[in-house]
């Protein structure tokens, strides 16, 4: 199973400076944003991908920029203060059909995901995201969420523990970890989280190019966030949202991701999902989505030699028949 390469951030802190968001140029190229189209970034971030959108809509068009992340979006408010055709919503992608529903937007010609943390989610300790930065265990990408990855590491029982470090970061010696953590417990910081896995994975099978508490991080990180669920969620709205011959574009970071994204793709792109042994369709089901590409598209090399970081970065496009 892959994982995050590094601890990576997929936007810049501030729109125009710093690194652009990974996969920025292919992304807009597929997209085709044109200007006087409305068109939606899920996931602002540091707001790289809505900075892109808005150059390309023009004053005619509008961008509506969700972010789960109040701090998110108090950036946002800062950084595109006096932009008038910005919508801003603090609110989880997945609830994005319900939410562009009250809003009565009309056809929405394109929505980009760029998933994954931002850098300043992940560079704040107190946010817990970090295994390089002693902070709670919180992991939190809504502050308001019910739960944090100290109720996981602190109250799961060790099979439950095993259990999700397999399932959701690949951790190979996931008893051992789930094992040491209960033993060690009470835990509160994400250091001390990190030491124990450190401490529970002999040294000679540690992964290379990624510190050995990336799996068990991800894995927590996915969890306290239903980062899959929302994933799916939001996926199927977006396509229920989009105008016909709108473009839906998918950045990921890992395979759980890109897995989910690539399959939901494939069916949606279906006439038909019966079994097949099946003699005839009893099924009903229509294509809703074109993929003109069915493989995912990869940082180029001058891209990883700006960031390496992005190596692990997939974009998948689907248009909306």
């Amino acid at each position: 199973m892959d994982v995050m390469e590094k601890e990576h951030s997929s936007t810049p802190e501030v729109p125009g400076q710093g690194h652009r968001p990974v996969l920025l140029h292919p992304l807009i190229e597929h997209l085709q944003p044109s200007p006087g189209q409305t068109v939606v970034d899920a996931t602002f971030g540091g707001g790289g991908v809505t900075a892109a959108l808005l150059e390309a809509v023009g004053p005619s068009g509008r961008v509506i920029a969700f972010d789960r992340d109040p701090e998110a979006i108090g950036r946002a408010r800062a950084l595109f203060s006096g932009v008038s055709n910005l919508t801003l919503v603090n609110a989880n992608f997945r609830n994005i059909e319900p939410e562009l529903g009250q809003r009565g937007t009309g056809p929405i010609s394109a929505i980009a995901f760029d998933l994954g943390l931002s850098s300043l989610q992940l560079a704040d300790p107190a946010r817990g995201f970090s295994f390089s930065l002693d902070g709670p265990l919180d992991m939190r990408m809504d502050p308001y969420g019910k739960i944090t990855a100290s109720t996981i590491i602190n109250e799961w029982s060790q099979p439950d523990l095993a259990a999700l470090f397999w399932r959701y970061g690949g951790e190979r010696w996931a008893a051992r970890v789930a094992a040491a953590v209960v033993a060690a417990r009470p835990l509160s910081t994400t250091r001390e989280l990190a030491v124990i896995v450190e401490g529970s994975i002999p040294r000679a099978k540690w992964p290379p190019r990624i510190h050995p508490a990336t799996r068990t991080f991800q894995a927590l990180r996915i969890e306290v966030n239903d980062e899959l669920g929302s994933l799916r969620q939001g996926l199927q709205g977006a396509i229920n949202l989009l105008m016909p011959g709108g473009r839906l574009g998918v950045i990921s970071f890992h395979s759980l991701e890109d897995n989910l994204v690539k399959n939901l793709f494939h069916v949606a792109a279906l006439d038909c999902i019966c079994p097949p042994h099946q003699p005839f369709c009893t099924c009903a089901h229509r294509a809703l989505l074109f993929q003109e590409f069915r493989k995912a598209i990869r940082p180029d090399m001058s891209e990883l030699e700006r960031n390496p970081r992005a190596r692990s970065a997939r974009l998948r496009v689907a248009q909306r028949i």
